[in-house]
């Protein structure tokens, strides 16, 4: 069912809004389709699983053990084809932020945290520079 042009204006506003206020998720949502050069080295990583999965089976079958060696080698090569399809390119990594030094006799103005992971520090550091962004 097609949109009315009062909800087709009200999504373009929306993702004028989402642009403007973070520019780069909505940058990333925008380039999150895959190119046709992903898609195809998927599908070939695919198609030499199964292949290499054959060449296994049939080598322990006939009990010729270089053949399932073989088929073991074209598996892994496969598997890292079409797991190289999958990394998103163009997506830039948030880098660390420099911690704000300290004055003499201030207080801290957060208790130390246990270190985190790199997907939950870039989280974080998200939300503290929108948090901060707002609080201005």
């Amino acid at each position: 069912m097609p949109l009315s042009d009062h909800e087709q204006q009200l999504l373009a506003q929306m993702e004028r809004a989402l642009y403007a206020d973070d520019p780069k998720l909505a940058s990333t949502l925008r380039g999150a389709r895959g190119s046709g050069h992903d898609r195809r080295r998927i599908v070939v990583g695919a198609v030499g699983l199964v292949a290499g999965v054959g060449l296994l089976i049939g080598g322990v079958s006939s009990q010729a053990w270089p053949l399932g060696v073989v088929g073991f080698l074209v598996m892994l090569g496969a598997a890292w084809v079409a797991s190289s399809g999958w990394q998103t390119k163009g997506v830039a990594q948030a880098e660390p932020t420099a911690a704000p030094t300290a004055q003499p006799g201030a207080a801290p103005s957060r208790p130390a945290k246990a270190p985190r992971s790199g997907f939950m520090r870039r989280i974080e550091q998200r939300w503290d520079r929108r948090r901060d962004g707002r609080d201005r």
